[in-house]
């Protein structure tokens, strides 16, 4: 078997078995997590890799967890926060309460920065702030839940927090550990969803949905971005990442409203 046929003879295990949509993701990125995999189990290609996934259930949690890991950070890229510092003071002027959706949330470092700068800066109503924080890994969902974060060798949560100048009102810290605070803590509300499979949300004034459409094959964007697009009221506010577009079929949905950011607003 050649090892393109063993790759798709993979992906197809993975989509039909583990009800991971693996026909919507680029394939660079599913070889790089099924490599990590195999690296792990020994495994020398992708049929022995098959044969220990069908053997081995663990095996196949640990892949899931593998495939649906995205990276995060506190305030990723200031300059787009800086944006979304102002969506939500526009926000704060026109909405009694304001309900906004982290969607593909990873860890949960992407909502609690939302819910820090909301209860932050002082032109934003952050006691009228909720967010629902959305993704499809459970593993990555408990440990946002947990909100407890450890810098390491190559990640300093602290620098990252410095986009705040005193982050300690919302954080407590103890040497390289990080744990958010309860007032923060209960502004958020995770839950599990996919974007691929999961029907639209409704009535939300801003959503966040950032680098997840580096990985997403480009002709099905389109149907995530519009299940996105049906979960904002009009008048709503959409970024995505700095790399990232929107396809031209939903383009006369929103207005440009910084493309540098990727910050968009529905018709």
């Amino acid at each position: 078997m050649s090892d393109d046929d063993a790759f798709d003879r993979l992906t197809a295990h993975v989509e039909e078995n583990l009800g991971f949509a693996t026909s919507h993701y680029n394939d660079s990125y599913l070889q790089r997590r099924f490599s990590s995999r195999m690296r792990r189990t020994g495994a020398g290609d992708y049929a022995e890799y098959l044969d220990i996934l069908r053997d081995d259930p663990d095996e196949g949690q640990e892949l899931l967890d593998t495939l649906s890991i995205n990276v995060t950070g506190f305030f990723r890229n200031p300059d787009v926060w800086e944006g979304i510092r102002s969506v939500l003071r526009s926000l704060s002027e026109d909405c009694e309460r304001i309900h906004a959706w982290s969607a593909a949330c990873a860890d949960g470092r992407e909502p609690y920065s939302l819910a820090m700068l909301g209860l932050d800066d002082p032109r934003t109503a952050g006691d009228r702030l909720s967010i629902l924080a959305t993704d499809i890994n459970r593993a990555a969902l408990d440990d946002a839940n947990e909100g407890v974060y450890e810098s390491t060798r190559t990640i300093d949560v602290g620098e990252q927090l410095t986009f705040l100048s005193n982050y300690h009102r919302y954080v407590d810290q103890s040497g390289d550990r990080f744990a958010i605070r309860d007032p923060v803590k209960e502004m958020v509300a995770f839950e599990r969803h996919d974007l691929i499979n999961g029907d639209p949300k409704s009535g939300f004034d801003l959503v966040i949905c950032r680098n997840l459409f580096i990985y997403i094959d480009n002709e099905y964007k389109q149907s995530i971005l519009q299940t996105i697009a049906d979960s904002l009221r009009p008048g709503g506010y959409l970024v995505i990442g700095k790399a990232e577009t929107i396809p031209p079929g939903l383009k006369s949905e929103f207005t440009i409203l910084d493309g540098r950011l990727r910050i968009y607003r529905r018709e």
